[in-house]
């Protein structure tokens, strides 16, 4: 396959773009770490279900660019706290319930767009299939979530 690495490290740009991920992964954690305490009683299982998923995937992200040499981000940009903020502050005004889902795609087209980011990279081959996996993980969530919601 062109521009795949079969076994090795990636490359600089590759790496950097793995990083990417991690922590926008991270970031969007805070926000549903935030959010599961919050949340009214028939939307806590939907923020549960992003937040230990998202919990799996950065734990995963960190162990392969720990892998690589590098030490991964553990607390987040300042948009970890931002989304915290955000999900306090909602929680008080709207209360959080299945009316953010909305708001959940915005986010998390963040992380998908920093997947493809990170697939099209030259990541070695390994990565490269845990990394589709992973980003198929996301999309089916997001795809369930929003097909509950329209049944409602």
């Amino acid at each position: 396959m062109v521009g795949m690495r079969s076994y090795g490290a990636p490359g600089p740009a590759a790496l950097q773009a793995l990083e990417t991920l991690h922590l926008r992964c991270v970031d969007v954690l805070a926000g549903f770490e935030t959010m599961v305490g919050r949340a009214e009683p028939e939307f806590r299982p939907t923020a549960e279900r992003f937040r230990d998923l998202h919990r799996a995937q950065a734990g995963e992200l960190a162990e392969m660019i720990a892998r690589f040499g590098r030490n991964p981000e553990s607390d987040g940009s300042i948009m970890s706290k931002v989304n915290r903020a955000v999900v306090s502050l909602r929680s008080m005004i709207d209360g959080i319930d299945g009316s953010i889902l909305d708001q959940i795609r915005d986010g998390e087209q963040h992380v998908v767009d920093a997947f493809d980011d990170a697939l099209g990279e030259g990541q070695p081959l390994d990565v490269t299939a845990r990394l589709r996996s992973m980003r198929r993980e996301l999309c089916l969530l997001l795809f369930e979530t929003q097909a509950a919601a329209s049944e409602r």
